[in-house]
């Protein structure tokens, strides 16, 4: 696709549609913004422009491309301005009715060769183009936030979009610079549903009285070298995202029990802390509050044997679903690892790092937690079975 004479599409000015818009734009595309809000498109709008500015000022981008981009990107509040769109992103609520009908209304609008491409986290493509006329246009575009910075894309075909659609847009989102994945139309696809254990077991590890907030991301910061600790990013990403993501895939899965939802995390999002976008969340960051660093907290023991224990214990769930999505052929396991990497910055690949720990050692300690628990979430992948043969 020619960028210049390629118009991109986006629905929804939140914080990803006007990110992905910013993508776009900065590599010469043409890109609508709508939305209903109009105060919302106003904000979109207005912090695109002071964003650019200072791009230009740090040197981050030449003024032209900077002006350029300026020039590019139009929000407003008619979709038939739609009409002219090459592809069209939609990136708004996580509701499979409301994604439908924005899909179903596009049809009347766009072009019999449009793409229609969903930034949806976790709900199923083949369901948002099942009602359609034609669904073989209809693709899945799972950027990361914040888009502009961070590179991967999940592309994720339907049951019926056709291999030509799949091509091409693989091929804008390698234009825009992104590094993409191919990923089957699963629950959670590759990143969301892996990365359930990462928040999933460390909330379980609280529940159990084992260790508080501050030591479980100690622990896995110091002996795995994650950038943030699971309470951390949760208090990031949104605790009311976080626990939506984690309940969808667990209802898709027909609840199972791997990816169960924590009550504790329940009653964070009902007593609206929600992280950092409200002040508080596991951790307080309201200005009358003390911010608290698990790296940094005065008085926090750091206990070696317990920091290992808690580390493996996450560690062998996050690596046991990366092997069953290999095993169920959700992703090819290269896409696996890149995925881990790049959509959620991991220190390196759940199956190289399985690798390096050693295939026993991860079977025992999984096996060990089976055999206590006698619960099904602590279940073997076939695969790590496999590989002990």
């Amino acid at each position: 696709m020619s960028a210049q004479q390629t118009q991109i599409g986006v629905i929804g000015a939140g914080a990803m549609g006007s990110g992905i818009a910013q993508v776009a734009a900065l590599k010469g595309y043409p890109v609508v913004v709508y939305d209903t809000n109009e105060v919302q498109l106003q904000k979109a709008s207005v912090h695109f422009t002071n964003t650019i500015h200072k791009l230009i000022e740090k040197g981050k981008i030449p003024a032209s491309t900077g002006e350029q981009a300026l020039r590019s990107l139009t929000f407003t509040g008619e979709m038939a301005s739609m009409a002219k769109a090459a592809i069209v992103i939609e990136a708004v609520i996580e509701n499979l009715e409301v994604k439908q009908s924005i899909f179903m209304a596009l049809e009347n609008i766009v072009s019999p060769g449009c793409i229609l491409a969903s930034n949806t986290s976790s709900l199923s493509i083949t369901s948002i183009g099942g009602r359609c006329t034609h669904p073989e246009r209809v693709i899945g575009l799972h950027f990361f936030n914040p888009a502009p910075l961070m590179p991967l894309v999940e592309i994720i075909p339907g049951f019926s979009t056709e291999g030509q659609i799949i091509s091409k847009a693989s091929q804008l989102m390698l234009d825009w610079g992104k590094v993409i994945v191919i990923a089957k139309d699963t629950p959670g696809f590759i990143v969301n549903r892996v990365a359930r254990s990462f928040y999933g077991e460390a909330l379980r590890i609280y529940e159990e009285g084992i260790a508080s907030f501050d030591t479980i991301d100690w622990a896995m910061k110091h002996f795995g070298q994650f950038k943030m600790g699971p309470f951390e990013l949760m208090d990031l990403i949104g605790n009311d995202i976080n626990y939506t993501v984690t309940e969808t895939v667990w209802k898709q899965m027909y609840f199972d029990a791997r990816y169960k939802p924590s009550l504790t995390q329940k009653r964070m999002v009902e007593a609206n802390r929600l992280g950092r976008k409200t002040g508080k969340g596991y951790y307080d960051y309201s200005p009358e509050g003390i911010r608290v660093v698990a790296n940094d907290k005065d008085g926090l023991t750091k206990d070696e044997a317990l920091g290992q224990n808690i580390f493996m214990r996450v560690m062998v769930m996050l690596i046991n679903e990366a092997l069953d999505n290999v095993y169920l052929q959700t992703a090819t396991a290269s896409d696996i690892d890149l995925a881990m990497v790049k959509g959620v910055n991991y220190p390196k690949g759940l199956l190289a790092w399985g690798e390096e720990m050693g295939w026993k050692m991860v079977f025992n300690t999984l096996n060990d937690l089976f055999e206590l628990y006698g619960e099904d979430r602590y279940r073997p992948s076939v695969l790590l079975k496999k590989k002990l043969q």
